[in-house]
């Protein structure tokens, strides 16, 4: 099992950035992590990740340039920095280890992190 934190959310004006952190902890193992995040009323979105050895990421059209995931492996921790943010960013955003980078699925989820983007 492996338990994933997040943490940095909170309300941002729009245009503004906002970083958001992972820590995962539990069985350690090579993977890639990512963010999913989740308006209300909408599906989860699968917006951002990166393989463990790095050479693998992927990014949302919805986010690409705007934001940027980054890790330190050895601290299994990873972060999103979102930039130029606007107000359909507000959403849930959720951590998670990923399975498949180019097939978008996870198989451990964070507890979600909620982000609110006022204009």
């Amino acid at each position: 099992q492996v338990q994933l934190v997040e943490s940095g959310g909170g309300l941002v004006q729009a245009g503004g950035s906002l970083r958001l952190s992972c820590s995962a902890s539990g069985r350690t193992f090579s993977y890639g992590m990512g963010w999913f995040r989740q308006a209300p009323g909408k599906e989860r979105e699968f917006i951002v990740a990166a393989s463990w050895s790095g050479d693998s990421t992927y990014y949302a059209p919805s986010v690409k340039g705007r934001f940027t995931i980054s890790r330190v492996s050895a601290k299994n921790t990873v972060f999103l920095q979102m930039n130029s943010v606007k107000p359909e960013d507000t959403a849930v955003y959720y951590c998670a280890v990923i399975r498949s980078v180019a097939a978008g699925t996870a198989d451990y989820w964070g507890q979600g992190t909620q982000v609110t983007v006022y204009s």
